[in-house]
Order: C-alpha cells, then structure tokens, then sequence
C-alpha cells in the first residue's frame, strides 16, 4: 500500500552481563522459549526523571537499572514476572507483572507491593503493559495466552479515585498500549492480530467505535509502542526484526533494525532530547539505540 521507508540499524548500547545471565532452563522459558535455556529476557524499558533506563527480565522476576555507561544494577529480584514499567508521579515505579498483577517498586528501598491483584476475587489472564493518562489514570493490557483462537484478552483503567474499570474484553492478545498527545485516543497493539486498534475515549471515559488504525504483516505481531511529539508512533514489532516509526495518519515513515537479534519487543524514547529510541531486543538480553528524527512525548509524571 505505501512505498518501503528509510531503513537504519540501531547501534549496542547495552548488553546484559554474562555474569548477570542464568545457565538452566525455567518454567517461563519451557513455555515461551520452546524448552530451551533462557538466560534472560529483557522487556519493558522505562527512564526515570535522572535519565536512567530500567528494563525488567520477566522469567527470572528481576528489575535492574542501567546508567548511560550502559552498566547494570540489580534494582530488584522477586517472585513474579514482571513484563512492563512506567512511573508514578509519585516516583514508585508500576509494574505489569503476568504472575501477580499490576505491582508497584520502590525503587530506593527496592520493595515490590500489589496494587491490584484481582477483578471481582478473579485473577487477571496476565498482565502485560501499561500507560499512564496525564491526569493520572492507568491503563493496562491483560493478555495472557489469548490469541485468534481465543479472543478474550481485555483493557483496564484504574482510576486515581481507585476505580478498575473494564474498557475492551475481546480482544486477540493486547500488549502495547498509550495515548496520543491529546489524551482523546487509545492507541493498543493487537499482537496475534498484527495490527494496531485505535480506540476514541468518550466523554464518560468508556470507549466507542474501535478500529484497526495500522495492519501489519509477518510473524510475531507487534508489542511495546511510543508516541512522538508529532502524534506519530514508534512500535517495537518482533516478527520484522525491528521497529516502525508511523506519523499521525498510520504511514510508515522509518524502520529501524536491530542487528543485535531479530526479536525486539519494546522501545522507549531517551536522550537529553528525546530523539534517541531505545529498543530492547529480547533474545539477545540487549538495548539499541537508533538516533530518530522526531522527539518522542515528553510523558507525565
């Protein structure tokens, strides 16, 4: 439908250490990996307010800060599974964590909490990603193992007023999940349906006419996403070993490969002027950076 877009390669700018790297297979990874070993898998990069960049590393539970060297610290290492980060405006790092829920860290004193658990005394399918609203809202996705042949994944809000409310509940695997700059749409990576859904907010906060905004191709569909100051998205999308940059109509604008490994699955802007992203590429435990020509949205908090 569209001509191909500029190509680049992203460059390393981090690799998790081998001495940080597990030597045995795990039940995630029996599971999600084929049976093999999985040393790690990194997801869900976020910066704080200091520039740094945290990333979780779901099988092993474990949370672990980079500084711009591109060294890891160990944040936090508990018994979940934590899949994507953002921050709270009141500095406690929100965790989407398939094992347990939406957790919250402090990330000071390193001590993970339950912020929301259940549904009406019922478990989520698994968590996977969030976004905060610039008036504080969190949405989340809850994905589980739901897909074309089960298309039960759902959308969650919770209010500041400690409101979960159920937005979409039929949707084959939601994963990567944000705003665009207006707070008037809900943009939803769709993976197994490999497209983007772009759902109008209504003045009641529920949801109304949801379509798909972009159809993608290939295998694995696409997974973590960003919004640009020009209301264009940045989507990390496995299945093409890279990442998309969209502008505000849905037009591929840029691919950025990721020569480290062909399974990216998140991304996140960064840099003093927000025009580097930062992709994780999973399978290789690795960040990339790719120098982009619009500036990611500066996010609140």
């Amino acid at each position: 439908m569209y001509a191909p877009p500029p190509q680049i390669d992203a460059e390393l700018h981090a690799r998790l250490p081998d001495a940080l790297r597990k030597r045995s297979r795990c039940a995630w990874g029996d599971v999600n990996n084929g049976g093999r070993e999985t040393p790690c898998f990194l997801e869900g990069p976020v910066f704080d307010r200091e520039g740094r960049l945290y990333v979780t590393d779901i099988p092993y539970g474990r949370i672990f800060r980079i500084d711009a060297r591109g060294e890891f610290e160990l944040v936090c290492e508990y018994d979940g599974e934590p899949n994507g980060l953002k921050f709270h405006p009141d500095g406690r790092l929100f965790v989407a964590d398939y094992k347990n829920g939406v957790m919250a860290l402090d990330v000071q004193a390193g001590r993970m909490e339950e912020v929301i658990g259940r549904r009406h005394t019922e478990t989520f399918k698994g968590v996977n990603d969030l976004h905060f609203a610039d008036n504080g809202d969190l949405y989340f996705t809850d994905q589980g193992q739901t897909g074309m042949h089960d298309p039960t994944g759902r959308v969650y809000r919770y209010t500041t007023a400690g409101q979960l409310q159920l937005l979409l509940d039929k949707v084959p695997s939601p994963n990567g999940i944000c705003l665009n700059g207006a707070q008037t749409h809900l943009l939803l990576a769709v993976t197994r349906g490999n497209c983007i859904w772009r759902a109008p907010l209504m003045p009641d906060g529920t949801l109304s006419k949801v379509g798909v905004f972009i159809q993608m191709s290939g295998g694995t569909g696409p997974d973590g996403m960003a919004v640009d100051e020009q209301d264009g998205l940045a989507v990390a999308h496995p299945g093409m070993g890279g990442a998309w940059i969209f502008d505000r109509r849905g037009v591929p604008a840029l691919f950025v490969r990721t020569p480290a490994g062909e399974f990216p699955t998140n991304l996140a802007y960064g840099g003093s002027d927000r025009r580097e992203l930062f992709i994780v590429e999973s399978h290789s435990g690795s960040i990339l950076r790719a120098r982009v020509p619009v500036a990611g949205r500066a996010l609140r908090p």
